[in-house]
């Protein structure tokens, strides 16, 4: 189980807003759980918000009018006998708070104040939920969070971004009607997991070029037609010295047959594959590519802690423990560069 403290140190160097004057008194309180800690976010993203000015956008609106607005709707004017009244249906655009990202973030606190929190943090949200009494609420289970950013809703990027954890999270619902904080799930918790490497190493090793970039194929023809993507979590570079890391956050690590431990062998052959062909791209150049399977530590008895020597390339297979206090969890961190770079 990691501690909340430490899932708060994950998502600032996540969301680098979060270690921002506004939010820091948050990291000196303390949570009971996660859905307290996102709600502490929240509370303090909508009140800087707010300050800022909720966003706004054009919402296309369609309703009968006794006077003309926009575009006239003559087939639905008939349908509805609208003219009977006087009226004509019009659809017109108006400038409004109700747009879609304020409707989650509404959403998501209406869903907050029936989870396992405070009654102080309750409180708290509702008091901000007045700024949105012009905002329609959501069906948390179609909400769309392929939303666009742009220079006008970028101080949203992050407190969607915790919604998006909370809703995901808070999936059940007790007999009586409340919904408690459920762990997340492995799929959203990697998602933290390789964002909050990624950012933590951006931000430790500016020395180091770190990026989540794709490698090509070394292809003899130059035909690449329906291959995959190759993704990489994490690459970090300092000149021609190449560390590929794959972070991988699962309940269980190994592959177990019979009483058996073996790495879990898509892994194994996926990172494997990332580094032969990025290898290939220096050529006759010196280099050194290596690769790294960086799983979280779990609390089973046998953990990877392995490094393999694979066609002239090291593959190393280890673990992060985030159950530790985060300084620890840094110096884990810390190390792997250390090795592999001399920094």
């Amino acid at each position: 189980m990691i501690p909340v403290r430490n899932i708060y140190y994950m998502l600032s160097y996540a969301f680098q807003v979060l270690s921002e004057q506004g939010y820091r008194n948050i990291a000196t309180e303390q949570f009971e759980n996660v859905a307290e800690l996102c709600a502490a976010i929240i509370s303090k993203g909508v009140s800087l918000q707010i300050k800022r000015g909720l966003g706004r956008e054009y919402i296309e609106n369609t309703e009968p009018l006794s006077s003309l607005r926009g575009r006239i709707e003559i087939s639905e004017s008939i349908k509805t006998q609208s003219t009977i009244k006087q009226q004509l249906v019009c659809t017109y655009d108006e400038f409004s708070e109700n747009s879609y990202l304020n409707r989650i973030i509404k959403t998501t606190m209406e869903l907050l104040l029936h989870a396992d929190i405070a009654k102080t943090r309750k409180k708290e949200l509702r008091k901000l939920l007045v700024y949105f009494g012009n905002i329609e609420l959501l069906d948390v289970h179609t909400i769309n969070w392929k939303v666009q950013f742009n220079r006008n809703n970028q101080s949203y990027r992050m407190l969607i971004a915790i919604c998006y954890l909370v809703v995901k999270g808070l999936l059940q619902t007790n007999a009586d009607g409340t919904t408690r904080m459920m762990d997340f799930s492995d799929e959203h918790m990697n998602r933290l997991y390789e964002k909050f490497i990624l950012e933590y190493y951006r931000k430790e090793f500016p020395q180091l070029s770190v990026n989540a970039s794709q490698i090509q194929w070394a292809l003899d023809d130059g035909i690449s037609t329906m291959l995959p993507v190759m993704q990489s979590d994490i690459t970090l570079t300092k000149g021609n010295n190449v560390l590929i890391i794959d972070a991988k956050y699962y309940s269980q690590t190994m592959q177990t047959q019979y009483d058996v431990h073996t790495q879990r062998s898509g892994n194994l052959y996926q990172i494997f594959t990332y580094v032969k062909n990025k290898d290939a791209e220096f050529g006759d150049k010196p280099h050194k590519v290596s690769g790294m399977l960086l799983y979280a530590a779990t609390d089973e008895a046998v953990q990877p802690d392995n490094v393999y020597q694979m066609s002239g390339n090291q593959i190393s297979v280890k673990t992060l423990d985030l159950n530790r206090e985060f300084k620890d969890i840094a110096a884990q961190l810390d190390i792997i560069v250390k090795e592999h770079f001399m920094v």
